[in-house]
């Protein structure tokens, strides 16, 4: 790489117009830092040039080590329940918010370094990262936008040259992470237990800004940001469990204002469906379950409530518990219509009956008693749907269940007066072939620790289309091996 002079249109609203919800703060130098993925097309998107970016500068800026000019790099503070815990400064740690863009698309953009060093919240970290946790993420939150997943994206990942200890020596490393905006329920959680309620309406007003700017000036503005934010959280999490997607730390400072998900810790894909499903290393009684999610993201938002209830109705708070609690318990329906349109699109209906949610869950338990693969499942009812059954049953060790199933399923479709051909067509392009399964992950990462990024670069290429077959690439569409054993993750540090 070549030395370029990297460009940064900057316009940083939250530095700007948020003083006191923040620390300046700046990276830490470093000794050989070196790009190691670039997102050129992302980049392009942000209005941002890739042969700058893609140089020895601009590894330094993604590094942390160097300040672009127009840069404001500051530490966000937040608090949150954690594990149901509440931590009252939270904070970035170790992630710095060196600015913002406006995107070819018009639509406003954080740059965040995720592993650039101690900041005053890093309560006795280092606030560095390793390569593992960095491409972790960059892997999983590029399969997620391919998959149509509201996310945060990489567009970086440098090695820092130094040596991380986390459970022994490790590469050390920095994510260069965007964000439609990295305001969270424990942002407001933080003022809001503090009694700042100034604060919270000011973080509130520039949330509407932000993400709802319809509702600037609404005389109901903070309960309809509530319910704004109750609509995308429900969308949100319909579209993991449609996926098999399973977070692993639903902390409400995990749980963004924007819809979008953020922080890919010890997330992960399932393989055979399973509600319980639990791999993260930490989530000993199961509270982030796979099943589980959409409860904890509604006991999340019950937490967004509280700390706006002072903006809904100052005068009179029981009205505002009122109101909010009515919000809260649109979710559950929300939720569910968001999954049933969303099952109905992945069996290939396009019209709604009564006694579709049976049809559904008729499936789901017999993939569970026999731990029927979810992902290939979903993808072979394409093929069932034009008379081709035969590999969808091969993954019941009984298939009579499915079989009944089946026909069910047929008479259902026989009401939708379509060609199967055209069945199949649709069913394919909402059900992927391709998801980060667990071990192809890990292997990925466990070579780029070595220092090799081929599999990281073939996974990503992979993933980049899911819903295509790609020949050659049959042994990124299974399960894991039985040698695999119990998959375990980890929080990124």
């Amino acid at each position: 790489m070549e030395l370029g002079s990297p460009h940064f249109p900057f316009d940083n609203s939250y530095a700007r117009d948020l003083p006191g919800f923040y620390v300046a703060w700046e990276g830490a130098k470093v000794p050989e830092p070196r790009i190691v993925l670039f997102n050129a097309p992302l980049a392009r998107d942000l209005g941002l040039d890739p042969d700058e970016l893609n140089t020895l500068e601009g590894a330094e800026i993604f590094a942390g080590a160097r300040k672009p000019d127009g840069a404001s790099p500051l530490a966000q503070v937040y608090a949150g329940h954690q594990f149901g815990g509440f931590s009252p400064q939270l904070g970035d740690g170790r992630a710095l918010l060196i600015g913002e863009v406006i995107d070819t698309y018009g639509n406003r953009r954080d740059i965040q370094l995720k592993g650039s060093g101690p900041t005053p919240f890093s309560r006795g970290g280092d606030g560095k990262a390793v390569i593992g946790p960095v491409l972790r993420e960059y892997i999983i939150g590029e399969a997620m936008h391919a998959l149509g997943i509201p996310t945060t994206r990489a567009l970086a990942a440098v090695t820092t040259g130094e040596t991380i200890f986390r459970e022994g020596p490790k590469p050390g490393a920095v994510l260069t992470r965007i964000a439609s905006s990295h305001l969270r329920v424990g942002t407001f959680q933080f003022f809001a237990a503090r009694s700042e309620t100034e604060k919270v309406r000011q973080l509130a007003d520039y949330a509407i800004a932000r993400h709802d700017p319809d509702l600037i000036g609404d005389e109901n503005r903070y309960l309809k940001l509530l319910r704004r934010v109750t609509e995308r959280q429900a969308a949100l999490v319909a579209r993991w469990i449609l996926v098999g997607f399973v977070h692993g730390v639903m902390n409400t400072d995990n749980t963004t204002i924007s819809g979008e998900t953020i922080d890919y810790g010890p997330c992960a894909f399932i393989d055979a469906y399973d509600p319980a499903a639990v791999f993260s290393s930490i989530d000993h009684g199961g509270r982030y379950a796979f099943g589980r999610q959409p409860m904890i993201a509604q006991w999340n938002l019950a937490r967004l409530a509280e700390a706006l209830l002072s903006l809904i109705s100052a005068d009179d708070l029981d009205r505002a518990v009122e109101s909010a609690s009515a919000e809260l318990n649109r979710f559950p329906e929300l939720y569910r219509k968001a999954w049933l349109n969303g099952m109905r699109t992945k069996i290939g209906l396009k019209s709604e009956e009564e006694g579709d949610q049976a049809l559904f869950e008729q499936l789901l338990t017999t993939m569970h008693e026999q731990k029927a693969d979810y992902t290939i499942l979903f993808r072979r009812l394409g093929e069932a749907a034009i008379g081709e059954p035969e590999r969808a049953r091969s993954l019941f060790q009984d298939p009579e269940p499915f079989d009944a199933w089946i026909s069910d399923w047929k008479q259902r479709l026989a009401r939708e007066d379509a060609q199967p051909s055209d069945l199949k067509t649709g069913m394919d392009r909402t059900n992927p072939v391709y998801i980060p399964r667990n071990h192809k992950v890990e292997e990925a990462l466990q070579a780029a620790e070595t220092g090799n990024y081929d599999p990281v670069r073939k996974l990503l290429k992979v993933l980049a289309s899911p819903f295509e077959e790609q020949p050659k690439f049959e042994a990124y569409s299974g399960p894991a091996p039985s040698e695999f054993g119990r998959y375990r993750t980890f929080c990124g540090t």
